[in-house]
């Protein structure tokens, strides 16, 4: 699976022109090893590259992911790729950029285990390749190195993960009409139409980012368990977005499962929003398994039968036939980065 990690990369077919200040690519080759850097976890066994791993369209290929000493966090491990179109970032949108983004997971307990951003900047100023590279880039001394300036690197390198160029973008804005095989222009005709997938899975006109960037119910159901205890937790949450304790709200949306199933509500704390995430980009959605927030749908199929249920419940009735299913997952499958 292509995909450009170029200081600058263009924008691949099927992608909009990128936006923001250009990162060098000094910066960008920074960012790129503290993303791979173990050395930056509490006993130098996790790095973002052990959850977003690069072969695997920087995800993990696990139902949940998996933090310090096995620990078994509470969602998915989303996909980084064209992460530098988004304007919120996690399944509940809590971040609003990659550089706030970057914090949590270095200072969450059960994933880097850092104590805070001193621990951080400790960290990279005992190693003289990079004292030297913040030191050029940033022109700080040793002691002032901070999670700030590694926060900024990371995210230098992470917006230069682009993928597009896929069989569809080919064909829709390429105009290759040999692009595509006639299952997947038939599947593509029921993704913007009947099965009106193309409605939160959005299609511009010259470009496609696949993902409305909105937030929407989920077609899983919340467990009894998580039912049951849904008001203790929206009040603990409550509690500590009022305190403005950040890092104890990702703790607990990490490690307790049913915290996690709150969604968007850990943002707005509007009950209505409880139980809605974020919907996720489908570039390179035949790869990226497996699907929904918690990572408890396996296969491509079967996200794509529970997808379908849920516009037949929510909304009018939807039957396709055994042939259109099949030529909707062809479509979904020329999604893939060329």
């Amino acid at each position: 699976m292509p995909v450009s990690v170029n200081a600058n990369p263009p924008s691949p077919v099927g992608l909009p022109p990128a936006t923001g200040q250009e990162a060098s690519p000094a910066l960008v080759s920074l960012g790129q090893q503290l993303f791979s850097d173990k050395r930056l976890s509490i006993d130098g066994t996790i790095s973002c590259a052990t959850c977003h791993i690069p072969a695997r369209g920087f995800t993990d290929g696990r139902p949940t992911a998996i933090g310090l000493h096995g620990a078994v966090l509470s969602r998915h491990t989303p996909s980084l790729l064209n992460v530098r179109y988004e304007s919120s970032l996690f399944w509940d949108g809590r971040a609003s950029d990659l550089e706030s983004q970057a914090r949590s997971p270095l200072l969450a307990p059960a994933e880097h285990g850092l104590p805070d951003g001193r621990a951080v900047g400790t960290i990279l100023g005992a190693n003289p390749a990079y004292l030297q590279a913040f030191g050029q880039l940033f022109g700080i001394a040793k002691e002032r190195l901070s999670l700030r300036e590694a926060a900024v690197a990371l995210a230098a390198y992470e917006r230069t993960l682009v993928a597009g160029d896929s069989a569809f973008d080919k064909y829709q804005f390429a105009r290759d009409s040999q692009a595509m095989s006639p299952k997947a222009v038939r599947g593509a005709q029921l993704f913007r139409g009947r099965a009106q997938c193309a409605g939160c899975h959005t299609i511009g006109d010259t470009s496609a980012l696949l993902t409305d960037g909105q937030f929407h119910s989920s077609p899983l159901t919340l467990s009894p368990r998580t039912l049951i205890s849904i008001g203790k937790l929206a009040e603990q949450v409550s509690a500590l977005r009022a305190k403005g304790d950040t890092d104890e709200l990702n703790r607990l949306i990490e490690t307790n499962a049913d915290a996690a199933e709150l969604g968007r509500f850990v943002v707005s704390l509007d009950p209505h929003d409880i139980g809605k995430f974020k919907t996720p980009s489908l570039r390179n959605v035949a790869t990226t398994g497996p699907y929904m927030h918690n990572g408890s749908v396996e296969s491509l199929e079967r996200a794509v039968d529970l997808e379908l249920y849920n516009r037949t419940e929510q909304r009018v009735p939807l039957s396709l036939t055994q042939d259109e299913r099949e030529d909707l997952l062809e479509f979904l499958r020329a999604l893939n980065s060329g």
